[in-house]
């Protein structure tokens, strides 16, 4: 009751799960890392300037895509070559950023559905994709509200560069291995820790090239491909690779390579 008046004092609705009072879209979970969030949010506007503080991701868009769009092919076969080879089949890419990955995943022909758990990051894929024409369905959330949501499962599930920035990399992989659709695949690109990754993914792009930020990667948090295995094991899933990725200085292009010692590629089967 008020005091001046003796009216009833009116009740705010209370927020519905998964937004703030304001309405705004909220992501919560164990594998989010605050840290990590902010410094991805304080960017977020920057995520489609190819000259920007992403340049180095947008150069190297084009070697995983073809990974990705590669592995899939085969799976599901598929003509990779096709105009929309992947028509009919479902995706989830989670820690999606402003949307690098997901757009072309649409433009394959999948049914895409793109997650992270930085509001800022989804309000620039959200305006992006509708700039562009694309009908992609992004949301503010992590993996652990999509399973709690009784979301997918997915034909695809992609974990691309984000499982090395989550506070429980093995409580989010296997999440992420639940959401994969009987016969479908999970992909999970990450660094190696290795005396290589230290070097060039760690002290070299982040002090000497300054391709990201100082302080974006933290090198103890870097997974082997025998850890992510082990992780893995229980599940339902057939785990292949590591498959790796390598930058050329002189042609300022990534390709694939056998050589997993920095950048590398992990892709689980579901049975």
């Amino acid at each position: 009751m008020s005091a001046s008046n003796g009216t009833a004092t009116p009740r705010l609705p209370r927020p519905q799960e998964g937004f703030s009072a304001s309405g705004e879209e909220i992501a919560s979970g164990a594998s989010i890392d605050p840290a990590d969030v902010a410094r991805f949010s304080a960017q977020a506007a920057e995520w489609w300037d190819a000259r920007g503080p992403f340049a180095p991701l947008h150069r190297f868009n084009p070697a995983r895509l073809k990974l990705i769009r590669d592995h899939a092919a085969t799976r599901f076969g598929r003509d990779p070559k096709a105009r929309s080879p992947f028509g009919g089949l479902s995706l989830i890419d989670i820690g999606c950023g402003g949307g690098l990955l997901a757009e072309p995943m649409r433009r394959m022909g999948f049914e895409v559905t793109a997650i992270d758990a930085s509001s800022e990051n989804i309000g620039t894929a959200r305006a992006h994709a509708i700039q562009v024409g694309l009908d992609i369905r992004y949301r503010a959330a992590t993996v652990e509200q999509m399973e709690a949501d009784g979301a997918g499962p997915f034909d695809v599930v992609l974990a691309m560069e984000v499982i090395e920035h989550v506070a429980d990399p093995e409580a989010f992989i296997r999440t992420c291995a639940r959401l994969v659709k009987p016969g479908g695949m999970l992909m999970v690109m990450t660094l190696n820790r290795t005396l290589r990754s230290l070097l060039l993914g760690k002290v070299a792009a982040e002090y000497v090239l300054r391709w990201v930020p100082a302080g974006t990667h933290d090198w103890r948090q870097f997974l082997q491909p025998d850890e992510m295995r082990l992780m893995l094991s229980g599940e339902p899933l057939s785990v292949h690779g590591p498959y790796g990725l390598a930058y050329d200085p002189l042609s300022d292009r990534w390709s694939e390579t056998d050589d997993a010692a920095v950048n590398y590629m992990m892709v689980a089967l579901r049975d």
